[in-house]
């Protein structure tokens, strides 16, 4: 995802729109953007006000500033830390309620009136933001209270939305040496326009890989024993190994959650507590279409 080029021109260029076309201006977002981040965000705020000094309509004006409001609440991640210092707790309080402002500045700007049948809902999401008391942060937490950050680490977490069904993957790294993956898989349930269900089915953890040209020289003596041991185990030990712990779930956990903004780019949920998450896409699932004419549970 390039950085939001949108904002980078010039003022005056950004009111020459064509009011003949149907759709609003796009852009693109990067967590990592550049060091003149600050005067972007004053073209930015700009280019809303000449926008409107000159009668530029209101759906670009707001759009514009929409576009604004996504950049600044991306800036704000980074100069928080990102997603690593999110995970270890060294976000600071200032830094936290900066980015929530900047949270509720863009939910204000939500594009997308029916998102729980938006066919941008469904693709492969990246989690950026998450409070204290939500799902990611809890396995956040069980993984730092039990291991120090020197020898486990949470390199990154995703969700896939496809068809109604999520699959949640917390990448985690033992050692800086040893891959593995904890998957939990869910069901949604559409109960408005704005509210869905999560529903649990079931949680696995993958088989470990062992990167090995991050093994220590002294080390691969004893990885070679290792393989060389697992290979002897029984046949259904080696295939249990192979395929992943799964622990059924059944659904006897669930969530509801409110979906408070969503466009191509970026999802924000909100748990039953208010407490949000913000994810950002990282690819969209080929199969999304438009859903309509949905009964809603009560």
């Amino acid at each position: 995802m390039a950085l939001l080029q949108h904002c980078s021109v010039s003022a005056t260029s950004a009111v020459r729109l064509s009011f003949s076309s149907s759709a609003p201006p796009r852009a693109s977002l990067s967590l990592h953007p550049e060091k003149k981040s600050h005067s972007r965000r004053m073209i930015c705020r700009a280019m809303v006000q000449e926008a409107a000094a000159q009668g530029i309509p209101s759906v670009y004006a707001r759009e514009m500033e929409r576009l604004s409001a996504k950049e600044s609440l991306i800036l704000a991640f980074n100069d928080a830390g990102g997603f690593e210092a999110l995970v270890t707790g060294k976000i600071t309080d200032l830094q936290k309620i900066d980015v929530n402002e900047r949270i509720t500045t863009l939910e204000r700007l939500n594009p997308t009136p029916r998102p729980t049948t938006s066919p941008y809902l469904e693709g492969r999401w990246s989690f950026e933001w998450f409070g204290s008391n939500t799902p990611g942060s809890l396995a956040a937490r069980v993984l730092f209270e039990r291991f120090p950050s020197s020898f486990v680490s949470l390199s990154s977490m995703d969700i896939v939305i496809k068809d109604a069904s999520t699959r949640a993957t917390a990448n985690v790294k033992l050692l800086n040496m040893i891959e593995n993956k904890v998957i939990l898989t869910s069901k949604l349930t559409v109960e408005g326009p704005l509210r869905m269900k999560e529903e649990y089915l079931e949680g696995m953890l993958e088989s470990p890989t062992v990167i090995e040209e991050a093994v220590p020289e002294q080390l691969r003596g004893l990885l070679g024993q290792a393989t060389t041991t697992l290979q002897q185990l029984p046949e259904p030990v080696k295939d249990t190994l192979a395929n992943g712990l799964r622990i059924p779930l059944g659904g006897s956990y669930q969530r509801f959650f409110m979906i408070s903004y969503l466009d191509d780019e970026i999802l924000i949920v909100r748990d039953t507590l208010g407490v949000p998450e913000v994810l950002t896409r990282v690819e969209t699932s080929s199969s999304s279409s438009v859903v309509e004419n949905v009964e809603y549970n009560s």
